[in-house]
């Protein structure tokens, strides 16, 4: 089957028009990692960088030392280059807080702000994370302080919400039970009194039972404070929700070559095709390799074999109990000071006594290394059956959006936590051709 596309990274975070990369995929698949990567690698090519992390881990922080982020952007120090990152950490709460504080007079911003139904709708109430986080996108591209701004979004079918926020609130705003709260409120006068003890009365007596009058009186004291607000919130989310629409904007679908991180990554690709957003390609992490590929799995398991064969049970046997036993229990043969002259010789020096502490070290070390290459292949057949079963995951990928460009992040032999690890990874999202060579 065809590989899929190379992504050329630098290219996309090179592109002045390139002002919005959203970085979208399911949990724990590197999302966040790789919005960090991508903003350190696009602040050091000389762009001006804010990454705006809505995942609650502190992961970022941590790998760019900062001590904690909050709703402000703070400056990263150690990037190389002639350009600036930033990073932030979405609050929900202040975010929605800023919002009332900047639409509405002082009075009415205090009432809202103190109501205890507001209190709770800003703390965690469904679906508001997801809206602030447009409504933040929002801001920081209104100030147009920043070349880039990166986003690293929930898992996916959180992220989902992220797209849907702008409709989400629309229909709860419009709906038939905002509508009821807001009437008193917008009759007014006598009218308003005659509603409310007629029309409002069976309802009110209803609602306040299933909810609690005080409840609901804040509730209803929230709509009539925020009434004035709530088409701006409307106005405010289509505008971002075009902007995600909009040329300069560039989504990566990040997922791990495993069946279920990639279905979901299929899943969100075409969602964002149905819904006109401008998809720039798949990151996909943590791909293993190998640098003996050429031995495949099934000459491995067979040298393998052959060579445990050779020892045969009664040469283990022979020599005595004790012998292998390192091996049994999973711990490596001990070799002495490991010098390559000390093995497979008649003699023993000094520094690598023989394991039995006899004289004849030659064949109890030959056994053991015997031993040991036969467990190697028997490793290396197992990650050479790793490395196509992760083929085959992608194969099936690439056959459903052929049209998708891909890039390949080869794993890392330990977590991502400093600028260097940030670092290692851009170097390996941008080295597509050297990384598809290699894998």
């Amino acid at each position: 089957m065809d590989k899929a596309a190379p992504l050329d990274i630098d290219p996309l975070l090179d592109d002045p028009k390139t002002r919005i990369v959203v970085c979208c995929g399911s949990g724990g698949v590197g999302k966040t990692t790789t919005a960090a990567a991508l903003g350190l690698r696009a602040a050091e090519r000389g762009r001006k960088v804010v990454v705006l992390t809505i995942d609650p881990a502190r992961r970022l922080a941590q790998s760019m030392g900062i001590d904690s982020l909050d709703n402000t952007p703070r400056r990263v120090k150690g990037v190389e280059g002639d350009g600036e990152l930033h990073a932030m950490m979405l609050d929900m709460k202040r975010t929605f807080d800023e919002i009332v504080e900047a639409h509405a007079d002082p009075e009415r911003s205090r009432a809202i702000l103190s109501n205890p139904f507001y209190q709770s709708l800003s703390a965690g109430f469904a679906g508001t994370q997801e809206y602030m986080a447009m409504e933040k996108l929002g801001q920081l591209r209104a100030r147009d302080e920043w070349d880039l701004i990166v986003v690293d979004t929930p898992p996916s079918r959180s992220a989902l919400d992220f797209l849907d926020a702008p409709k989400r609130l629309g229909s709860f705003l419009d709906g038939k039970f905002i509508r009821l709260l807001m009437a008193p409120a917008k009759m007014g006068g006598r009218a308003g009194m005659k509603f409310l003890n007629v029309g409002m009365s069976m309802m009110t007596g209803t609602l306040g039972k299933l909810l609690g009058g005080q409840l609901l009186r804040d509730v209803q004291t929230f709509v009539a404070a925020m009434d004035t607000m709530f088409g701006g919130f409307r106005t405010r989310a289509d505008a971002t929700y075009r902007l995600l629409q909009a040329p300069g904007t560039a989504f990566l679908v990040v997922a791990a070559p495993e069946r279920d991180a990639l279905r979901e990554a299929a899943y969100f690709v075409e969602r964002l095709a149905a819904d006109a957003m401008p998809l720039a390609g798949l990151v996909l992490n943590r791909v293993h390799g190998s640098g003996a590929a050429r031995l495949s799995a099934e000459r491995a398991l067979a040298a393998a074999e052959h060579l445990e064969e050779d020892q045969g049970e009664g040469r283990d046997e022979s020599r005595g109990e004790g012998h292998g036993e390192n091996l049994v229990d999973g711990r490596i043969v001990d070799q002495g000071s490991g010098k390559a002259e000390d093995r497979g010789t008649g003699g023993s020096s000094p520094e690598a006594p023989s394991p039995t502490g006899s004289e004849e070290g030659a064949p109890e070390d030959g056994v053991s290394v015997d031993r040991l290459t036969a467990g190697l292949l028997r490793l290396h057949a197992e990650r050479m059956q790793v490395l196509a079963r992760e083929q085959r995951t992608r194969d099936r990928f690439t056959a459903l959006h052929p049209e998708v460009p891909v890039a390949e992040v080869a794993a890392l032999p330990g977590d991502v936590h400093d600028l260097a690890g940030l670092r290692a990874i851009g170097e390996r999202l941008a080295a597509q051709e050297e990384t598809a060579g290699a894998l």
